[in-house]
């Protein structure tokens, strides 16, 4: 299957230059000239990789990126940034916000194309790995988290969260942290909300004897330990 690339630019003869040569690369298109219509493009559906103009009409790439990578539906989302912005200050700026790889230009199609390649490759083996930490195992994939009594019954959210602990554990998440890394800086909820989901995943987790896995950490928040 071809891996889909939504198009983020606001100049007409770049972005279809861009779409024209990706199209002959085989890579399925999509092309947005603005931060509002690349939003509603993610929302209909997720591209596996976003190429992103730092100056659009409506706002900044920079924005754009960072609400990518903050919000935990498109998180996974590939991103290379392409701006006529060549200063060192302008590429710090632009991979702290997220983005995965940053192209100045003018750039050649071969060297864009390899980018990508590389890129997606990157985004592919990270994302298809496979955690397993003490009875567990978590499939990013596939969305399922099995154990040697079958697989656990865990909502959207539960999996979220389950997955954050699960690569990182030992780590104390406070509610505000869990907050913004599973449900996004964007979404207000109140921290206690937090305590519910917990509650539901250590739910989820007690018929297969993994629980005891999820710890609070008084004063501090949660984390996931196997000690």
């Amino acid at each position: 299957m071809a891996h889909d690339i939504l198009v983020v630019e606001d100049e007409n003869a770049i972005r279809g230059m861009l779409a024209f040569n990706l199209r002959r690369a085989d890579f399925e298109v999509r092309e947005a000239a603005d931060s509002q219509a690349a939003r509603k493009a993610i929302g209909q559906r997720l591209p596996d990789l976003a190429i992103i103009d730092w100056m659009l009409p409506d706002g900044s790439g920079l924005d754009l990126t960072r609400w990518i990578k903050r919000t935990p539906e498109t998180r996974d989302v590939a991103i290379i940034m392409v701006t006529a912005r060549s200063q060192e200050q302008d590429k710090i700026a632009g991979l702290s916000s997220g983005a995965d790889d940053y192209v100045t230009k003018p750039f050649s199609s071969r060297e864009l194309l390899a980018r990508i390649t590389a890129v997606l490759r990157r985004s592919q083996r990270g994302g298809e790995e496979v955690i397993t930490r003490g009875c567990l195992t978590l499939n990013p994939q596939s969305h399922r988290v099995t154990s040697d009594h079958g697989a656990l019954a865990l909502g959207p959210t539960e999996f979220r969260l389950l997955r954050l602990f699960m690569e990182r554990p030992e780590r104390v998440f406070s509610r505000a942290q869990l907050l913004d890394r599973v449900w996004g800086p964007a979404v207000f909820v109140e921290e206690r909300t937090v305590d519910v989901h917990i509650r539901r995943l250590r739910q989820a987790m007690e018929p297969h004897g993994a629980a005891g896995y999820i710890q609070t950490v008084r004063g501090a928040g949660y984390r996931f330990s196997l000690n």
